[in-house]
């Protein structure tokens, strides 16, 4: 199974990214998860910049999205809302046939960021019929530093909880793709 995991975070020292890297170093042997982090290099969305001009970022990115079984988006909140980064990057994949059918489930790094938890579950339900609104798992890692993500994320508490959402979208994956 292929995963392909985005950070809706820009930052360097993202907590959603160094989230996703833990998640990745704990998942079961037959899940892999690639991680995007680069929603901050990708050019702003243009329609004038689709087909034939599309910049390599967005060809790239577009790449990874068709090539994994599923997409795990983890993203912070920004003023209540989606990151301009991750809106971008999602809105580059509005006209292309990549997401529409692409099983997606959320993970968060916080307790809070419900108001752009939301806005982003209207974002996706809207661009792909499979978004997976009740595979979900929230962590409590925000202003943690990428080592102390790890260290939460490795408990075995955290390790199971994980590992049993990575197998719960697995499933949901491999049975959206068998109706493909």
């Amino acid at each position: 199974m292929k995963i392909l995991a985005i950070s809706g975070s820009a930052r360097r020292n993202s907590t959603n990214t160094s989230m996703l890297r833990a998640v990745s170093a704990v998942a079961p042997c037959e899940i892999e998860i690639t991680i995007f982090d680069g929603v901050g290099g990708l050019p702003v969305f243009s329609p004038d910049l689709e087909g034939e001009s599309l910049p390599a970022a967005v060809r790239d990115f577009v790449a990874l999205i068709a090539q994994s079984d599923g997409v795990i988006i983890a993203s912070p909140e920004y003023v209540r809302s989606i990151p301009g980064g991750l809106k971008n990057a999602i809105d580059w994949l509005v006209s292309g046939d990549e997401i529409v059918h692409k099983p997606i489930a959320l993970l968060h790094a916080s307790h809070r960021g419900d108001d752009m938890l939301a806005g982003l579950r209207i974002v996706l339900a809207t661009i792909t019929d499979r978004f997976a609104d009740h595979i979900f798992l929230r962590l409590p890692l925000m202003k943690l530093e990428p080592a102390e993500v790890f260290q939460a994320v490795e408990t075995a508490g955290n390790r199971s909880r994980v590992q049993a959402y990575l197998q719960a979208f697995s499933v949901y994956c491999a049975a959206s793709n068998e109706t493909a």
